[in-house]
């Protein structure tokens, strides 16, 4: 059973999202959230697999809830929803954390399948949040080509990271041990000086090396 925290500040959103999530007999709603600091608590009190984060909200905005999540309970996995795809929102919520980033206009069955695989581990975002990182200047400059100084190998594993693989998943694809992806995947994370593989999905999007 996969245990969800909602975090929206309209309640008829948190109730209808309690109530398409469970639907899904895999997943349970254990705890609804009207801002951001109270998400923080019911995440302390309930330990979710999942917390579903509106970015928009009172007392704890999502990226300053989000933070205190990561850095509370690490494994407690963070998907997104709202309404906003613009660049400073996006990765406000990428580098604070979020596992996943997906947009409200989604249908039902895609934020019930979304969820499900940010709980494994998959990084999900929305087709408009990969246009924005793309398509939108950050305001953060990004290394040049020169700056990476990847072997192949170690580009092939951080493309299949973009997809959303685990070791294991690319260990098999590479034809690797997975012990030696798990080496690759730090020193890569080491030359581009990223924290995790969420933040090195969101730099090969960024820089096309997806």
């Amino acid at each position: 059973m996969i245990k969800v925290v909602i975090a929206d500040d309209i309640q008829i959103l948190r109730q209808g999202l309690k109530a398409i999530l469970e639907q899904d007999g895999d997943i349970e709603v254990t705890g609804l959230a009207g801002d951001g600091l109270q998400a923080f608590l019911l995440c302390k009190e309930k330990k979710p697999d999942v917390a579903l984060m509106d970015m928009r909200m009172p007392e704890y905005d999502g990226a300053y809830a989000i933070r205190r999540i990561k850095e509370e309970l690490p494994g407690v996995r963070i998907l997104v929803l709202t309404t906003f795809d613009d660049r400073e929102t996006v990765d406000a919520a990428l580098e604070n954390g979020a596992d996943g980033y997906i947009l409200k206009e989604m249908g039902d069955d895609a934020v019930i399948r979304s969820v499900k695989a940010v709980c494994t581990g998959v990084r999900v975002f929305g087709d408009s949040v990969f246009r924005s990182l793309r398509e939108t200047p950050s305001a953060k400059p990004e290394p040049g080509p020169g700056a990476f100084n990847l072997t192949d190998r170690e580009r092939d594993i951080v493309r299949l990271v973009a997809q959303g693989m685990d070791n294991r998943e690319i260990a098999r694809t590479l034809y690797l041990a997975e012990g030696t992806v798990r080496n690759n995947l730090s020193r890569v994370l080491e030359k581009l000086e990223l924290k995790d593989r969420t933040q090195l999905a969101v730099f090969a999007v960024k820089n096309n090396l997806d």
